[in-house]
């Protein structure tokens, strides 16, 4: 399976590691996943980058399919290849949509992962943590906060395309803090970046 990567195929683009996952999702292809998984551990770098490729790309198409993995992707958080760090929170999202439970679990790795990692880490980490609100009212209950403190602090730039990623896991109970906190914000956006924050509360009226 390794040698159906880009790497293996000698391609420096992602289009054989996306067509891989097509393939995999399309036949269920279980061990064809874990050998895929199996790759995360390569020594040779471009292997373990292009096996994570593959893989959030099957769990964007059929979440199931790596939803037992949560360990693994959790483990790669603290890894030094921040490719793999990155690409496991962004598999992450898809796995907390299947196995919420096995990702709360670990959820102060997630956090940690969170705080201390970079931009797209930060990025796709919203998504985990919007899905796991979205799973149970106890998960809310105690990771809302953070997300509405971090839509408070971070960078301005940030907060439409954050908000949209929280946007998942609002109800109605949580929409007035939710818009609030945005609504601090908005003096310091730029005209795109509001039409932005306007376009997701009209969403809300429809």
């Amino acid at each position: 399976m390794l040698e159906k990567l880009a790497s293996g195929l000698g391609r420096v683009d992602e289009e054989a590691n996306i067509d891989l996952a097509i393939a995999l999702c399309n036949t269920k292809n279980s061990s064809g996943i874990k050998e895929i998984v199996a790759g995360l551990q390569s020594k040779d770098k471009s292997i373990a980058n292009d096996c994570i490729k593959v893989l959030y790309e099957i769990g964007q198409r059929e979440a199931e399919l790596i939803g037992d993995y949560a360990d693994v992707f959790i483990k790669l958080l603290a890894s030094k290849n921040n490719r793999l760090v990155w690409g496991s929170m962004t598999a992450l999202q898809f796995v907390a949509q299947v196995n919420a439970d096995r990702v709360y679990q670990r959820i102060d790795q997630i956090i940690n992962a969170y705080q201390n990692g970079s931009v797209i880490t930060i990025d796709n980490s919203m998504s985990v943590f919007a899905e796991l609100c979205k799973s149970k009212p106890v998960y809310m209950k105690e990771i809302f906060p953070l997300l509405i403190d971090h839509l408070m602090n971070c960078r301005v730039k940030e907060v439409p395309q954050h908000a949209e990623r929280i946007s998942v896991c609002i109800t109605n109970e949580s929409k007035a803090d939710f818009f609030a906190v945005i609504e601090e914000r908005i003096p310091d956006m730029s005209p795109l970046q509001k039409s932005r924050i306007n376009k997701l509360k009209k969403s809300f009226k429809e």
